[in-house]
């Protein structure tokens, strides 16, 4: 019997971030890795990552995906529900509410002020997000010096691509990043370097 107080601990952590954070999936992340891996230890911070990454290759937004993983982990299919319901109810109720007074609420100069500070806010929240996975995921590597380039050399590529007035498809990136991994780390070289590493 799974007990009521974990089912209750993931309803309402997760309706906490769902309701207070802004800016999508990217920007949940620092709320999850917060709440989930930090605060409470629900998963690691490997799974968040791992999450991360399937979220990015399948359906469905980074936290949902997340929020079933970490429930199912904890209590099962109870579980799953009640943090998949957990994080979608306040943001749905926050959406239906907004959405009826948008245009009246925007027209308060007031309102529309803490819009762009809450902007500001949200790319903070994505770069923390981005630099601490980044973190951790090359500290925990025992190939850190490949990790560390791939990671260089794929931000550059990417940067020197939206210069040039490229747009390039996320899924084109996940491909070569996969195709990039597999080479490097089961090949050859990979091999060597984790021979070396251990």
């Amino acid at each position: 019997m799974i007990p009521i107080k974990i089912i209750a601990d993931l309803f309402l952590t997760f309706s906490k971030i769902g309701a207070f954070t802004f800016g999508g999936g990217y920007a949940m992340i620092s709320l999850l890795d917060h709440e989930c891996v930090e605060k409470r230890q629900w998963i690691t911070s490997d799974e968040l990552m791992d999450v991360t990454v399937i979220a990015e290759s399948t359906p469905g937004p980074i936290a949902i995906n997340c929020a079933t993983y970490t429930g199912y982990k904890m209590a099962g299919l109870p579980g799953a529900v009640a943090s998949t319901l957990g994080i979608i109810l306040p943001s749905f109720f926050l959406i239906f509410a907004v959405s009826r007074y948008f245009e009246n609420i925007l027209s308060v100069p007031a309102v529309a002020n803490a819009f762009r500070g809450i902007r500001i806010a949200v790319a903070i929240l994505i770069i923390r997000a981005a630099i601490n996975m980044i973190r951790k995921m090359i500290k925990k590597s025992p190939r850190k010096k490949i990790q560390a380039s791939m990671v260089a050399a794929f931000f550059f590529l990417v940067l020197a691509l939206d210069f040039a007035g490229f747009s390039v498809s996320t899924i084109y990136l996940i491909l070569a990043s996969g195709l990039a991994g597999f080479f490097l780390f089961q090949g050859p070289a990979g091999q060597k370097a984790g021979g070396a590493a251990s």
